[in-house]
């Protein structure tokens, strides 16, 4: 399912800092960076239940998650030196386990944004069970 969100498009939560959208496994969190932040400037704590992202030093998100997440097979990455991307695993991997926020109280989703998105995870349940039932992928 790996190529599920180019085929279906995202339902991004857009923040003051980037946006966030997530699959029935992962939610994805996507920073604007300055121009030329280094690796060495960013540093990303995932544990199961909080996230903290600091850059130069200056907290851009921190919180409480609004669900548990395997932090273990969690990852970050900077790309170009100007975007951060996190990739963190849900626990709870089921079409009706749609974040309504990223972290509880903050980057709630509007009604819209979260229909979409729970509309995507149905979808993407309906695509997996397909794939499984008929033995795999185009």
């Amino acid at each position: 399912m790996s190529n599920f969100d180019e085929r279906s498009g995202v339902a991004a939560c857009t923040t003051a800092w980037g946006r966030w959208y997530q699959t029935m496994e992962e939610v994805f969190i996507e920073v604007n960076l300055e121009e030329g932040t280094s690796g060495r400037q960013v540093k990303v704590n995932i544990t199961p239940k909080r996230l903290q992202v600091l850059v130069k030093g200056e907290t851009i998100i921190e919180g409480e998650l609004a669900s548990s997440v395997k932090s273990d097979d969690s990852v970050w990455t900077i790309e170009d030196k100007k975007f951060l991307r996190i990739c963190l695993c849900k626990v709870m991997t089921t079409a009706d386990q749609c974040w309504k926020s990223l972290l509880k109280g903050q980057y709630e989703t509007d009604p819209g944004t979260y229909d979409e998105m729970e509309k995507k995870l149905t979808l993407q349940r309906y695509q997996y069970e397909t794939e499984t039932a008929f033995g795999g992928a185009d």
